[in-house]
């Protein structure tokens, strides 16, 4: 197989292919797992779900049982679920808190800083036994980023802030915003549900403005009664999207932001109470004093979907703010796990309608999800026409700025992916050349 032909892009004619091998290749699966998965920072969790010292929460991250535990002197760290014993998991639940983790299968005990603590019978073994030489053991590199902790499991990884680059200009708005109401927590419960479809297919349809107004109509006109019903203009969307873009940064990670009313942090509404909207415009307020004009309506006024290369999607939109994860189980099927964030502070009645539109748009069994499943599913039947090789994800390429139902973030997301698969570790460039667009359109003709 030749990977360097698996993406084949033409600045000149405005096109960009991917070869439909990516999605079904279990050859390519299998080395997405070691020149990606392997190499790349991966999402592990959020601070908020450890807010005690003891507090724990088992994750499984590229294949591997992590433990993510807050330790009894408040430092975070990542541990590999298992005893260096004989392997068992020494965390057998999916979250708790404990002075000690302590393996079932032989009784070695370990406190929450990683160190073994305890061994029965430890006579049996010789005067040279350490039990400092016996330890839990972490990744190579753990890190994290305004509360949301990271790992990577290649020894020359670079470091986080490198890898996330201009992406950090992004999420600081989003992570910002929730500031006046004292901050951003994880709340109970989270989705976990798999697709049949491959995992790079979400990657495309996370940060996809294009098929909105297709595949979403039955939402859509949802949203267009309850405005009617509470006496409120529709929502232009051609304006909304006008007012939009999308955009690639370096390292395989870009998005769109969207300019829509009815952001729950800080934008009011139509089929709200009063008391609600005087609420929201109150926060808006508080944003554009802290953080300026500017700023403060860019946090509130504008959505903000983005993929933080490969699999995390970070979405602040008018329907919530959540993580989204997503892992390989195979070429045709992946695990989606997805996580919802509110203010600390925020009023009750603002949290009930955020939560609201949250499930009926992006929850498992809202408008939103079961028509992207579907989706994503119908396209991984298609790719069985082998015979048929290529997707298109070339548009906008002719033009600046780019709409956000444009595909530069997605081309930057398969540039990255594309390097890796080759064993580069950063693609040659993110954003789209400058085409000639006067060549390009004399050639239409």
């Amino acid at each position: 197989m030749d990977l360097s032909k698996l993406v084949v892009e033409d600045a000149a004619r405005g096109s960009f292919r991917v070869h439909r091998s990516a999605m079904i290749s279990e050859e390519i699966c299998a080395l997405e797992r070691e020149r990606i998965f392997d190499r790349c920072w991966l999402y592990v969790g959020h601070d908020s779900e450890i807010p005690k010292p003891g507090d724990f929460r088992r994750r499984t991250v590229a294949e591997r049982p992590l433990v993510l535990i807050r330790g009894r002197d408040g430092r975070v760290r990542v541990f590999y679920n298992t005893c260096p014993h004989r392997g068992a998991m020494v965390a057998r639940q999916d979250k708790g808190n404990a002075d000690t983790l302590t393996c079932f299968y032989h009784g070695w005990s370990f406190n929450s800083q990683g160190e073994l603590i305890a061994v029965p019978e430890q006579a049996g073994y010789s005067t040279q036994f350490s039990k400092a030489d016996h330890a839990l053991g972490t990744p190579p590199h753990v890190d994290s980023y305004r509360g949301m902790h990271f790992v990577n499991f290649s020894i020359d990884a670079p470091s986080l802030a490198d890898w996330l680059g201009e992406a950090k200009t992004i999420m600081d708005l989003s992570l910002d915003a929730a500031d006046v109401l004292g901050g951003w927590e994880i709340i109970r419960g989270s989705a976990k549900y798999d697709i049949r479809a491959n995992w790079k297919l979400m990657a495309e349809n996370s940060v996809d403005g294009y098929h909105l107004p297709t595949v979403h109509q039955t939402y859509l006109s949802y949203i267009a009664q309850r405005h009617k019903m509470a006496g409120a203009a529709r929502i232009n969307t051609n304006a909304v999207y006008k007012a939009s873009r999308s955009f690639a940064i370096a390292n395989g990670h870009g998005g769109i932001t969207v300019g829509m009313p009815g952001r729950p942090i800080a934008s009011p509404s139509p089929f709200w109470t009063e008391e609600a909207i005087a609420e929201v415009g109150r926060i808006r307020e508080r944003l554009l004093e802290r953080f300026g004009a500017e700023r403060g309506a860019e946090m509130a006024d504008n959505s903000r979907l983005m993929i933080i290369f490969p699999n995390l999607a970070f979405q602040d939109t008018h329907s919530g703010f959540r993580f989204r994860q997503w892992w390989p189980k195979g070429p045709g099927l992946m695990e989606i796990n997805q996580w919802e964030l509110v203010p600390r502070e925020e009023n009750e009645e603002i949290h009930a309608y955020r939560q609201e539109l949250s499930l009926a748009f992006l929850g498992p069994g809202g408008f939103a999800t079961p028509d992207d499943v579907e989706a994503l599913e119908s396209c991984q039947t298609g790719f069985k026409a082998r015979e048929f090789e290529w997707s298109d994800v070339s548009r906008g390429m002719h033009r600046q700025p780019q709409q956000s139902d444009d595909e530069i973030q997605m081309r930057s997301f398969w540039r990255q992916w594309h390097a890796m698969l080759q064993g580069h570790a950063r693609a040659a460039h993110f954003d789209d050349p400058a085409t000639p667009v006067a060549a390009l359109a004399e050639e239409r003709k």
